[in-house]
């Protein structure tokens, strides 16, 4: 009797323990690709990326987050295409601070994903499509862009801050 009373109480104790550690816990960023529409000339470079040369015009395409600064540990992207004709995806690399260059194909007018160091991405997304990406993000700066040629010299790049 007393060896079922103590399993009961023994089983009690680690579930309210599990329940009120949030091991498993995830900070949730919404993010939105979007762009304006259309068809534009995104050779033009209308926009110049982050720590790229040239001034910035207008911009055309953009990533939009809910949450710019989280804390660390693991971080939920919730994406979401929100054009109406083009195909955008999203990529996540550390950078040092704001004014990072990050390596550039010219040729390809696109980001080195490989030199990047991204961390992982959700990949094409068709217009209204979702994805969603985890990662165990320690403190720093991230950009979160679109590697679509033209699209992240189109403006299509926003930094998060991990705690």
């Amino acid at each position: 009797m007393y060896i079922a009373k103590f399993a009961d109480l023994t089983a009690g104790c680690l579930l309210a323990l599990t329940l009120a550690t949030p091991a498993f816990a995830s900070t949730t960023v919404n993010v939105d690709l979007w762009d304006n529409g259309g068809t534009w000339d995104l050779s033009q470079n209308m926009h110049r990326g982050m720590g790229m040369q040239g001034g910035m015009m207008m911009t055309m395409m953009g990533v939009k987050v809910d949450k710019a600064i989280v804390p660390a540990g693991k971080v939920t992207f919730e994406v979401k295409n929100v054009s109406k004709e083009t195909i955008h995806e999203m990529l996540v690399a550390p950078i040092k601070d704001a004014n990072a260059t990050l390596p550039f194909i010219e040729k390809e007018n696109r980001v080195d994903e490989e030199a990047s160091g991204d961390l992982g991405e959700v990949s094409e997304l068709d217009p209204g499509q979702t994805g969603a990406l985890t990662l165990d993000l320690k403190p720093g700066l991230y950009i979160l862009f679109c590697n679509v040629p033209g699209h992240y010299t189109a403006g299509m790049w926003t930094t998060v801050e991990v705690k």
